[in-house]
């Protein structure tokens, strides 16, 4: 932006925060080494090795800009670093006083929403333009009213209840809408429970998921008082004295609560209401995080998915093949992997790993498996990905941490890892036995999403549980267990060991918790932040030149060709005639499947790229680590190995090249496209962009020719982000579907772009057969026509700056 600027004759300091921003690194860490007490220090340095030039560029970000502070790499996840150490909850500027709320570019950031925060998540296109003094434009959202009220079993979690909630949530239809949680049994959860509430907002579709402040909050700021004293003294401020002035502030304007008086809830759009006491233990899957199963019931429904038809509760294998056992040799031992093995357990993720109750129960869990002679087969990706150093501080303390180890549980690095899909290679032999048995292997982690081909490229089922749960499955070894009825394992002894054994009840693991969650912990993690504890970050060095020098041979970094050709007149907005649809999709297409994070598969498009250019397999990182090279990025885009394209019928990131019938990966046929001048769109389903608030899943389409989606409905923050690359979301009538309508995707569509725009009019399609539906433009406010009308946000931002 800044060089499109000074093309332009412009100042390029103007592109400048004007907001505070914190950017903390955590998504670009891998699970390359576990199980060993050394894990942590090989994958940070492995992952200092990948992503030097990324970080390179961060690091002249950071003296390039004023008002952006970056946490290093190794300190924790954002969500986790935010509710522990940057939230304000309530400002103090010059005397003035207003509450605390925030944008961040990542759909977790609603985590903050359970201390009181008011804040969601935005795409980097839009936050972007925030940063540069732009206004968040939305319509005016309805507020739902979450009503809890009774009190949890002694043996439930906070992840069984909000897993419970986004299966209800997404039942209820929240997307667009703030939910605001109220009613006595709010009382009963601690701010971690809320957090883990709030945290999973995006998963069952709201904006928000606000929980407001009260003495349970105010309980949370005196835990975290002197984490940094210093530190908060002069930039942020929970000593005592700004305790008070924050509750006394949130009363005086009547935004402080107490969840046990009905006289304080508020009036809502409508209100909906969960009785605590009817949550039972589950997990979400085997492909979405809306999927709730109780426990109780996995066994049946693993077996009922294996045969039922390909979608999100279906896998399609034939019933001959339901009892298919592979043997194979790991460490000179055989093993045998079936349908439902759990060939990777992961304890990561901001959603759970910021709650010392799931996390200090897992633990408890552990020492009591240990005590009763249980162990996790040696071959099962076992990994311990914690949000912050507190949460390794406490587990120590607290004396669970050596149980954990030895059930393979070793801390493998601070970041998203698992969770994003940097799960890191599964050993050989493992993934020669699911491919040669073509077995539906299983994942469990603690996360929030597991999308198809998310978790890991093997992984055909994963499965969402709390910390605990993931222990427990990886000591069965399978997710075809009932652990009511069946023992969790037979130790050395032959003693039968059930679940119920060695599971903590919710008092034992508060008794442990009120002992060894203190104060003392939070301070001495956060002041290392300030104090150049990451001694690899420290000496990197960075050029602080106002403009970045951009190197011509770098594949992580890349001038991108967002700004080619801009100039400072205004173009009307074009029309699209006779345009091809480059895929037709069904429902629920994530982020992921648009713009996947993972690895990047040897037999793709961006490994063809990087390939040429030098780089060995054992080099192409991740698509996450390479978002800052366009040209991997666009390569990458619709390359999600689990895609299901209705042109070619099964799943794959391929295509059909219209003009010629041939069947190609998504990008080649693009390119294609793009040579022969001819526009693309893509035909979708329900849900269309639901996951991660990924900006390259908006990015990437514009830079295949992507001028619009037509889609039955939207994730809310990937049509903002459409709207902010200038592609044009289109979105059929109520009633209508590609399949209502008889689109087959093979036609030719043309789009006459009317004069004069209004925000959610209806265009008539053209298409080439003659016939013509009409359908509604997505851009739902005046502001969102103006970017439209400049071609994108940031084309808008910088003609504004110039």
């Amino acid at each position: 932006m800044r060089d499109a600027v000074t093309k332009l004759g412009g100042d390029p300091e103007k592109i400048n925060p004007v907001c505070p921003a914190d950017l903390v690194i955590d998504h670009s860490i891998q699970v390359d080494f576990n199980r060993k007490s050394d894990s942590l220090h090989k994958n940070q340095d492995l992952e200092f090795d990948r992503n030097r030039e990324r970080f390179q560029f961060l690091k002249w970000g950071s003296k390039a800009f004023k008002n952006l502070r970056i946490i290093p790499p190794g300190s924790g996840i954002v969500h986790q670093v935010n509710l522990e150490y940057l939230a304000r909850v309530v400002f103090n500027q010059d005397g003035f006083f207003y509450p605390d709320s925030l944008v961040g570019t990542d759909s977790h950031t609603t985590m903050i929403d359970g201390l009181g925060v008011l804040g969601w998540g935005v795409g980097g296109i839009e936050a972007e333009a925030v940063m540069l003094g732009q206004p968040i434009s939305m319509v005016l959202p309805e507020v739902v009213g979450y009503k809890l009220s009774g009190k949890p079993d002694k043996f439930i979690t906070s992840t069984d209840i909000v897993l419970t909630v986004t299966k209800h949530l997404r039942q209820v239809g929240v997307v667009g809408k703030f939910v605001e949680f109220f009613g006595p049994g709010v009382a009963q959860l601690s701010i971690a429970d809320r957090a883990t509430i709030a945290n999973m907002c995006p998963e069952y579709g709201a904006t928000a998921a606000f929980f407001p402040v009260d003495d349970v909050s105010i309980q949370y700021l005196k835990q975290t008082v002197l984490k940094v004293c210093l530190h908060f003294c002069i930039y942020l401020g929970r000593e005592a004295e700004k305790q008070a002035y924050i509750t006394k502030y949130l009363k005086a304007v009547a935004m402080f609560r107490d969840y046990t008086d009905v006289a304080q809830d508020p009036d809502f759009t409508t209100v909906v209401e969960l009785d605590l006491t009817t949550v039972v233990p589950c997990c979400s899957g085997p492909k979405r995080p809306q999927d709730r199963i109780a426990v109780s019931n996995m066994k049946t429904d693993f077996e009922a998915c294996l045969g039922a038809k390909q979608g999100f509760k279906g896998f399609q294998v034939a019933q001959k093949h339901h009892n298919t056992v592979v043997p194979f040799h790991f460490n000179g031992s055989e093993y045998f992997l079936s349908h439902g093995s759990v060939v990777i357990a992961a304890i990561t993720s901001c959603t759970n790993t910021s709650n010392p109750s799931v996390m200090l129960g897992a633990g408890l869990l552990a020492k009591k498996a240990i005590e009763c002679g249980l162990s996790v087969k040696p071959y099962i990706k076992t990994s311990l990905s914690p949000g912050s150093g507190v949460v390794t501080s406490y587990l120590k303390e607290s004396g669970v941490m050596e149980y954990l180890s030895q059930l393979g549980f070793e801390v493998v690095g601070y970041g998203c890892m698992t969770c994003i899909g940097n799960s890191g290679p599964l050993p050989v032999p493992v993934v020669e036995a699911i491919t040669q048995g073509e077995l539906v292997a299983a994942g469990i982690l603690s996360g929030n999403r597991n999308f198809e081909g998310r978790v890991h490229p093997n992984t055909r089922a994963n499965y969402l549980a709390s910390p605990p749960l993931v222990i427990a499955y990886a000591i069965a070894g399978t997710v075809k267990i009932d652990f009511e009825n069946e023992p969790i394992a037979v130790n050395c002894e032959g003693k039968a060991i059930f679940l119920r054994d060695i599971w903590p009840t919710r008092e034992e693991i508060q008794a442990v918790e009120r002992t060894f969650v203190i104060p003392s912990m939070f301070k001495e993690v956060y002041e290392k932040i300030d104090q150049k504890v990451n001694k690899r970050w420290e000496a990197l060095d960075a050029p602080s030149d106002k403009l970045y020098t951009w190197d011509p041979k770098s594949t992580y970094i890349k001038s991108p060709p967002f700004f080619d050709g801009l100039t400072k007149k205004l173009q009307p907005p074009k029309s699209i005639h006779d345009a091809c649809v480059l895929l037709s999709l069904g429902d629920s297409v994530t982020t992921d499947h648009i713009s996947p994070a993972g690895n990047i598969a040897r037999n793709s498009s961006a490994a063809r790229y990087l390939t040429n250019r030098g780089l060995n397999s054992r080099d192409y990182n991740s698509y996450g680590s390479r978002r800052g090279n366009d040209a991997v990025m666009a390569r990458g885009t619709f390359a999600n190995i689990r895609l299901f394209n209705k042109f070619i019928n099964k799943q794959a990131p391929q295509t059909i090249h219209l003009p010629t019938g041939e069947t190609m990966d998504v990008f080649d046929a693009a390119e294609r496209y793009q040579q022969a001048g001819i526009p693309l769109m893509v035909l979708a389903g329900k849900e269309y962009g639901s996951g991660s608030s990924r900006d390259w899943a908006a990015k990437g389409p514009f830079l295949l020719g992507i001028m619009a989606v037509v889609a039955e409905s939207y994730e809310r923050i990937h049509r903002s982000n459409l709207v902010g690359m200038g592609v044009i979301p289109l979105q059929y009538l109520a009633g209508d579907t590609a399949d209502s309508l008889g689109l087959t995707g093979r036609e030719r569509y043309t789009i006459i772009m009317p004069e004069q725009l209004t925000p959610r009019m209806i265009v008539d399609v053209k298409l080439d057969t003659g016939k013509t539906f009409q359908a509604r433009m997505r851009f739902d406010t005046d502001v969102e026509l103006a970017y439209f009308r400049h071609g994108g946000i940031l084309n808008y931002m910088i003609r504004k700056m110039s």
